[in-house]
Parts: C-alpha cells; sequence; structure tokens
C-alpha cells in the first residue's frame, strides 16, 4: 500500500505544528507492506494544493491521508466532508500566511457544494477507540485551509476518476502549544503519533 500523507506549517502566529512533528516521524517507519511519502503544505488558500496534487501524480497512492492541527479540539478528528468555501471571517478573521482573507469565496467555482472523503471513518474510529485514542467523526473541517485541502483532494479525486481514498484528519494541539492557556485541550505528542500508526495499520488492513 502506498500512502502520502501531508501536514501543515506553523500559522497564525504559531512557531510549531504538530503535524510537521508527525511528518517527520512518519519518515522513519518500516512497516511491511506499507510505503510512505510525506509533504509539508503551506498554510496560503491559494498555494495548499499544487505540491499535493504533484506529489500524488508522481507517487501515485492508494491513500492520501492529510493532517492539520485544531485548535480548542480534544480529540483525533476524523473528518466527514470538505465543503466549496473559503471564508477567513468563519474562523475568527485570521487570514493565512499569505494574509489573504477571503470571505465567502469558492474553493472551485464550478464544484458540487460538498464532497465526501471516502477513507473508512467508521472503521479508523472503532479502531482508535479500541486502542484508547479520544476520537470522534467531525461533520465540519472548518472554511480555513484544511477544509480547502480536504475539499481540493477530493474534488481531484472525483474528477481523475482515481482510484485512491483520500481524508482528512485533524489532531489537538501539544501541550507546549497550550502552556500558556491552562484551559485549552491538548493531546501529546506521543499519543498523537500512536493514533496515526493505528490508522495506517487499519488502512492496510482494509485496503
Amino acid at each position: 500500500m502506498r500512502i502520502l500523507i501531508s501536514g501543515f506549517e506553523p500559522f497564525g502566529g504559531l512557531t510549531t505544528n504538530p503535524t510537521m512533528e508527525l511528518l517527520q516521524r512518519a519518515k522513519t517507519y518500516n512497516l511491511e507492506g506499507i510505503d510512505i511519502q510525506t509533504i509539508t503544505l503551506p498554510v496560503v488558500y491559494q498555494e495548499c494544493m499544487p505540491p499535493l496534487l504533484k506529489q500524488m501524480e508522481e507517487f501515485n497512492p492508494d491513500v492520501v491521508l492529510c493532517l492539520g492541527v485544531a485548535v480548542g479540539r480534544s480529540s483525533i478528528d476524523l473528518e466527514r466532508t470538505g465543503i466549496n468555501i473559503q471564508d477567513s471571517a468563519g474562523e475568527g478573521d485570521r487570514g493565512d500566511n499569505s494574509g489573504d482573507k477571503p470571505v465567502d469565496r469558492p474553493v472551485i467555482p464550478e464544484g458540487p457544494d460538498g464532497l465526501f472523503a471516502t477513507l473508512p471513518i467508521r472503521d479508523l474510529l472503532s479502531a482508535l477507540r479500541e486502542k484508547g485514542i479520544p476520537a470522534k467523526i467531525s461533520n465540519s473541517a472548518g472554511t480555513y485551509i484544511c477544509n480547502t485541502t480536504l475539499y481540493s483532494l477530493m474534488y481531484e479525486i472525483h474528477k481523475t476518476g482515481s482510484l485512491a481514498k483520500g481524508g482528512f484528519i485533524h489532531v489537538p494541539a501539544t501541550p507546549d502549544m497550550a502552556a500558556s492557556q491552562p484551559h485549552l485541550p491538548s493531546m501529546d505528542i506521543v499519543t498523537q503519533e500512536k493514533a496515526l500508526k493505528i490508522v495506517i495499520s487499519k488502512l492496510k488492513e482494509i485496503n
């Protein structure tokens, strides 16, 4: 099984992003029957997808697993759907790393209103919970870069007729990110990595 895993650079004044650490760790995995490639994407509405699409074309993955951090969430969130909207106003008026602050702008003007991820999220949810990892299915990936990436990914898969499975998983902030905000939910990177390994193993089993 070939799996392409993406994460993001820091954004919004943060100096770190746990998905970058997860990608670094994933590069070291030596899992039988699994070929992993990783890519860090820019947190820019108009630039997040071209690098991912290029690597998909070169690698021809069976699964594309996109990771993002959702500060304020407390569990591993398996995203169900991406919507065809970019709206920084709906995300606390936070622009992307280029300063772009769209309002009610479609991700792809000719695209449908929404597209479902094709990862087996119910199976992944069960596998995570069985191992004691807090996890849930999320029905909203927001209107920021994470949603843009999920929607664009699923649009590309549908448009090209690719047999690849695709989807998005949000992880919580790490404790160091929450050090100055004691009420902010967090999850340590070791637990997040354990969740990633469970997801990869389950995907191989199903694939």
